[in-house]
């Protein structure tokens, strides 16, 4: 049983940084999902799937881990990088 820790990104849709600063465990899956034969949806018996922990900082996140003896990774974000340019720059 492994997890990934991963910061919560902000989405592309969103002007403000809300809930980016926690950060999320979330298990890998233990089984491939297949289609439902009644429904045709999509699932598995995988229960821990469902599961997303969250936290207020990395450490906790792995100290949790560590404490219920789950191997993880964890997923740094990227640095982001600001274009600073003026309105007139859309004209040369």
């Amino acid at each position: 049983m492994s997890a990934r820790i991963y910061q919560i990104q902000k989405n592309a849709l969103q002007s403000g940084k809300a809930l980016t600063h926690k950060w999320v465990l979330e298990y890998a899956p233990a089984e491939a999902k297949k289609p439902d034969p009644l429904t045709g949806w999509a699932g598995s018996g995988d229960m821990k799937q469902q599961l997303k922990l969250t936290f207020p900082s990395e450490e906790a996140a792995r100290a949790y881990a560590e404490r219920e003896g789950i191997a993880y990774t964890v997923i740094q974000t990227a640095p982001k990088s600001l274009k600073i340019q003026a309105y007139a720059d859309n004209f040369r």
